[in-house]
């Protein structure tokens, strides 16, 4: 009995052993399952698939052939976020570096004057310390800030050839981007003029080595041409330009066609320029240019700005003359004036009369010629321009005869203080009169010529007055709007980019003739709302491309602050690069979404709230209705007081 009794507890405890040996088994079998699959799911989240995972226990195995050792490291890391680190064992290999595709070898070379960056991944053997020494050397000592990294890869053939080019480069371009690969380098470089440009280009092509390409973007600012000219003349049957401007590439082909079909035969230039002073100036220009080829003699155009001026030879048609300028006045761009002169035919039986002639030009020139009754004269008539006028202004070709009338000098005098009256145009005295012929920015100039003449000659005294009112020399009429100034200044963001240095906020020193004529315009507009919007591309992070445009933004406003414009209704905004205006795929869509614009702050506006009759009949009612209550309190309080 005693014996049955313990065999009964012994075989009690060897059950209840046996259903814990299963029971830790499953466990154990449940857990290992568990953690192959959950580090298998995660790693397949990183797209590691080259990763097996085996689970023995609670120890997991990563085997496999990782290609680099950033992604072994990185599948351990993702292993050990989901279970212990410590039981994950490595087994993985590295991928034999002979089957790896060499990195591509690069550099960037940003220079600022006095400042170098040098960017990008070189090779390990190359002697990356002599390289930047020859940097040093070739740009005079400037500061560098290396920040190259490099690569145990073999050098490409051409990448010590292409470093050493971009390196002489430097000596010459002291603003400029260098990129380089062992294929090509790409320069991007600003030069002082176009004559600076051609040099620049011509040089760098010629030190270009073998089987090294290159592209170049060398930038030139347009000179100010100002005022706009072209001079064409036609003398001896034989066509030639004194002066010939155009704005665009475009003008510059159109005026030189119509050149040629009016007679000229060899290559001329015409300058491309700024200062325009209207964009219909290549359409004036040319139908101009080709009115004097109509004539079918010698003449001589003047444009400037918007004057045109046509002097025909004596002895032209005075029917064809009549057809040709009947029909260049009809046909010229609304902002253009017409002055065209036909000497009249000479007449010998006929003594010339004498006379005197005080010419203004657009340009404030004044020029007097003709005769004057004694050197006196002369000399006080030179004084009185001289103090009327700018000095250097006035061009004096009179001589002395007799025989003049007896009120010369008054009627010589009177005339040159005629022309304060005028922008431009002549007065002429003769024996008989005086007329007076211009353009004015001044409406009343016509009645305060007629005037001065009045008191000074005697209301009995003949003078002729030709004088046109134009709105664009009226100082207050001339004033731009709002929406012509900002259009403006978008025509020259488009025409010239106001440019910073390379991944800064400072606007570089060539982008000061744009800031200038910027600053001119809103000076003449006066003080209104604008917005300075800083755009970048999508390269490099959203916040850091939104502080940099914010900061460039501020650069140029206060770049208008330094040149005296009123900026207390101007703001500066940065929008980093969630405005694009081209695809950020492309080096020339990132180079466009690069930008600063001017943007106009228009007033939101004020909706109307419609009223119908009935509703205004209805509010005329309650209105009486609480006036007649309002008596009848006060006529009751009267009562009780």
């Amino acid at each position: 009995m005693r014996l049955s009794y313990i065999f009964t507890i012994a075989a009690t405890f060897i059950t209840v052993s046996a259903l814990c040996l299963v029971a830790a088994r499953s466990s154990v079998a449940i857990i290992e399952e568990g953690s192959r699959v959950s580090v298998r799911r995660a790693l397949d989240l990183e797209a590691m698939t080259w990763v097996e995972v085996e689970a023995n226990g609670l120890q997991l195995f990563l085997a496999g052939i990782a290609p680099t050792e950033a992604e072994r490291f990185k599948a351990l890391t993702v292993a050990g976020t989901v279970i212990d680190a410590s039981r994950v064992l490595d087994q993985m290999l590295i991928q034999s570096r002979a089957d790896i595709a060499p990195p591509r070898f690069s550099v960037e070379i940003l220079r600022n004057n006095d400042s170098i960056s040098l960017i990008g991944l070189v090779p390990a053997k190359m002697d990356k310390a002599a390289f930047v020494r020859d940097v040093a050397r070739a740009t005079g000592g400037a500061e560098i800030a290396d920040l190259l990294q490099t690569a145990d890869y073999p050098k490409p053939d051409t990448w010590d050839d292409a470093l050493e080019f971009a390196t002489r480069s430097l000596e010459t371009l002291p603003r400029t981007k260098i990129s380089v690969d062992a294929r090509r380098v790409a320069v991007q470089a600003m030069s002082d003029s176009q004559k600076d440009k051609a040099r620049i280009e011509t040089e760098l092509a010629r030190r270009l080595p073998d089987g090294v390409g290159i592209v170049l973007d060398i930038s030139a600012p347009r000179p100010v041409i100002t005022p706009f000219t072209l001079r064409f003349v036609v003398e001896n049957g034989r066509a030639r330009f004194d002066a010939c401007s155009a704005d665009t590439k475009k003008a510059q082909d159109r005026i030189l066609k119509a050149a040629s079909k009016a007679g000229i035969a060899s290559r001329v230039e015409c300058t491309i320029g700024l200062g325009v002073p209207s964009p219909q100036w290549a359409k004036a220009a040319e139908l101009s240019i080709a009115a004097v080829g109509a004539l079918g003699t010698d003449a001589t155009l003047m444009i400037a700005d918007t004057d045109i001026a046509i002097l025909a030879a004596q002895g032209t048609s005075q029917d064809r003359f009549d057809d040709v300028i009947g029909q260049l006045d009809v046909s010229l761009p609304e902002a253009f004036a017409l002055q065209a002169i036909l000497p009249p035919p000479a007449d010998d039986s006929v003594p010339v009369a004498p006379e005197f002639v005080a010419t203004l030009s657009p340009e404030g020139l004044v020029q007097m010629r003709g005769r004057v009754g004694s050197e006196l004269t002369r000399e006080t008539v030179d004084s009185f321009a001289r103090a009327r006028f700018a000095t250097d202004a006035v061009d004096l070709r009179v001589r002395v005869a007799d025989d003049l009338p007896a009120d010369w000098p008054l009627r010589v005098l009177t005339s040159v203080e005629t022309l304060s009256y005028l922008s431009n145009g002549v007065v002429t005295v003769t024996p008989t009169g005086l007329s007076v012929k211009g353009r004015t920015g001044r409406k009343d100039a016509s009645a305060l010529i007629a005037g001065f003449l009045s008191e000074k000659l005697g209301e009995a005294e003949e003078f002729a007055i030709d004088v046109i009112y134009r709105e664009a020399l009226d100082p207050i009429a001339s004033i731009p709007t709002p929406g012509e100034c900002e259009a403006t200044i978008g025509n020259i963001l488009q025409e010239r980019k106001i440019v910073f240095q390379p991944g800064a906020a400072t606007v570089d020193q060539t982008a000061g003739s744009v800031m200038d004529d910027i600053a001119d315009i809103l000076k003449q507009c006066g003080e209104i709302r604008l917005e300075i919007g800083g755009h970048t591309d999508s390269q490099g992070r959203e916040v850091m491309n939104q502080q940099l445009s914010q900061s460039r933004a501020l650069a140029v406003l206060n770049e208008l602050r330094a040149r005296k414009v009123l900026t207390s209704l101007i703001s500066a905004k940065g929008y980093g690069e969630e405005k694009p205006i081209a695809n950020n795929d492309t080096e020339v869509g990132r180079e466009a979404n690069r930008r600063i614009e001017f943007l106009l702050i228009r007033p939101e506006p004020v909706l109307e709230t419609e009223t119908t009759l009935e509703e205004l009949e209805k509010s005329a009612q309650e209105g009486i209705s609480t006036s007649i209550a309002k008596e009848d309190q006060e006529a009751i309080a009267d009562e009780q007081n």
